[in-house]
Formats: C-alpha cells, structure tokens, sequence
C-alpha cells in the first residue's frame, strides 16, 4: 500500500507532538513494507523536489511553511504521487478540501487527523469543512472526539486512535531507581509542571526523591520554582530523553504525575502506566490524560496539588511494578495495525462509490 501524508511541517521543522506523531508512524509503516510519501514544506537543502529518510520519501510541495502557496500547489502535487489512501493534517484547515481535489480525480480516499488545540480560537466554516470533508476523521483520544463532533463531523466517519508505545522495549529494559516520582513532559507554556512542584512541596517531611524529564521555555523557571520551594535538592531535572531512556527510569519509579493543561493524547503518561507506575492525573479541561487513569484501578484523578500530594501518599502503599501488561493493547504494532485497518476500509469503500 501507498500512503501519502499531507503536513505541511514535519518533525525535521519541529518537534511537535503531532509533526513527531506522523514521522513515527511513517517510519513504521515502511518498516512493514509499505510505501510512504510525505508531502510538506521542503526541509533539506538543495533544490531537488523530494529527498528520502529513513525509508520515507519527502516531497516538496513549497519551499516555506506558507498556508496559501501550499494548499494552491498541493492538489498537482498529490496527483503525481498517485497514492493509495492520503492522511492529512488538518494543519492548516483547508489542506483537506485541498487534498479532496486531487483524491477525487484520482479516486483516492482521504482521512483526516485531527488534534484539537487551545490555541485555535473559536469554531469557523473551516473547521466544518476540514472534519465534513475527508472519509474519515482520525482522533488520537475521546477528548478529542468530542471536539471534532462539535465541529460537525459525522459521527461515524469519526475513529480513534491513540498514540503508541514500545512494549518489547519496557519488558527488556533494565531498572534505574533514581526517582521516586516522575513527571514527563515538553515543558512549554502547558507543562504546569508547578502543580506538580506544589505537590512535592507538600511532602517535603517525608523521604522521596523526584526526576522531571523534558526541556523547553518553562524550564528555568521550573528549576527556580523548585529553588524557591526548597525541594531541588531532591529534584532532579534530567532534560528531554527519549524513550528508550526514559523507561529505565519510569521502571524504577513509583508514581507518575501529569498535570499539563493541554494533551490531545499523554503520551508520556501511557508510557509511565506500561512501566507499572501509578498515574496520578491533575484534571484539565483541554486534556484527555484523565482517559487513560480513569478504567485503571491504580490510577486516581485529582483537582489540586494537595489532592495530588495525597494521591502520593496513597500510592506509596501499592506494590511497585516494572511492566503493567494491562497496556499491552498499545503496542506499536497493535496500533499500526489499526491505521492500516482505517486505510484497508477507506479503499474498500471508495470502490462502491
């Protein structure tokens, strides 16, 4: 199968969830003998039109990450790569409908992937058209859903599927006991990683060690809060890691905490939880991090830094665990297998239109 993803930045521009998202899930499906093409805003140098990467070929569709020349020369673009089914990102909006114009000459079906942001100010014409657009809406989270239906999308071309996780990785890993409790995070303006802090605080006469991992513009002012509250003796702030070192360490802790404001999918946190960490969720409104704890026995969801600093306390009576098997389910493999179901029915269905 040919898939082509349409985003206009990838993870060689950023590091953002969703761009990161996409190269992951590209990377596996050439893995499994698939062909993938990414059509973006041109990222390598030279002036070649397409240039391949770890398998996957990127195709220039724009030379700057500009909304209006991309989305004008997208559709010529997609109907010279002649894939089977097109992903788009609905980054920016109308790359859907845009999309829809070279998938309905060539009789390509279309799926959407949407993450809904804080930032994306209220609901307009193009949020309707860009859900009501593709033959399928993909959702990494029942948060997320929510949203999507809110903007007009039918409910039945909407599907869920969540982020991913190595559990060969987590099963083979060894244990690092460094840290007691753990937050994970990108720490930009939706961390909240002072909740997290405030909590610690509250259990400052009690024996503990604490890691954070992740980078970003909230570090520095992390790292003084954690002065301030007289707890960075204790705190250990081990910068961004990937997963392959961040298991050892979340194997080694007790608990996990995630307080973030904005998460269309915690992805960190379903990591912590395959580790057999307890998860311990600050409920927000624009994240969809309470899913993951909510039908998990071990897990608690709370409002405030006391009631996570309580939650803390509670937790240190359960048994410690390395693998949490309940979780299996989000086994990369398992996951990949649900996108190219997606792909498989979008194809099969177009062919009775």
């Amino acid at each position: 199968m040919h898939v082509a993803f349409v985003t206009m930045t990838t993870a060689q521009h950023e590091a953002s969830w969703h761009a990161q998202r996409v190269r992951a899930l590209a990377e596996r499906l050439v893995a499994h003998g698939h062909e993938v093409t990414i059509c973006c805003a041109q990222w390598w140098d030279g002036d070649h039109p397409a240039f391949d990467y770890e398998g996957v070929t990127y195709r220039r569709v724009t030379t700057e990450r500009a909304p209006r020349p991309f989305l004008a020369k997208l559709p010529l673009v997609l109907n010279g790569v002649r894939a089977d089914v097109i992903q788009v990102a609905t980054r920016p909006l109308l790359a859907v409908p845009a999309a829809n114009v070279a998938a309905t000459l060539r009789r390509t079906p279309v799926v959407a992937e949407w993450w809904d942001s804080p930032d994306d100010g209220g609901r307009t014409w193009r949020d309707h058209w860009a859900v009501r657009s593709p033959n399928a809406v993909l959702v990494p989270s029942q948060t997320v859903e929510t949203a999507v239906r809110e903007r007009g999308a039918d409910p039945d071309s909407i599907e869920v599927i969540p982020d991913s996780i190595d559990m060969p990785l987590i099963r083979d890993a060894p244990v690092d006991p460094r840290a007691d409790m753990v937050y994970a995070r990108s720490l930009d303006e939706h961390a909240n990683v002072e909740e997290f802090l405030l909590a610690l605080a509250e259990l400052r006469q009690q024996e503990w060690r604490a890691a954070v991992i992740g980078d970003g513009p909230a570090r520095t002012d992390a790292e003084r809060m954690a002065r301030d509250l007289r707890i960075d003796d204790r705190v250990e702030f081990l910068g961004a890691l990937d997963p392959a070192e961040q298991v050892p360490i979340l194997k080694g802790a007790h608990v996990f905490a995630q307080t973030a404001t904005w998460e269309p999918f915690a992805s960190d946190l379903l990591r912590a939880l395959a580790c057999g960490c307890v998860g311990v969720v600050e409920y927000q409104a624009d994240s969809a991090a309470h899913e993951l704890v909510e039908e998990d026995p071990r897990g608690a969801l709370v409002t405030s830094p006391q009631e996570l600093a309580g939650e803390i306390v509670t937790a240190a009576g359960m048994e410690r665990w390395t693998v949490n098997e309940a979780y299996a389910s989000y086994d990369h493999h398992a996951v990949l297998n649900r996108y190219v179901d997606c792909y498989e029915r979008g194809i099969e269905n177009y062919g009775f239109l």
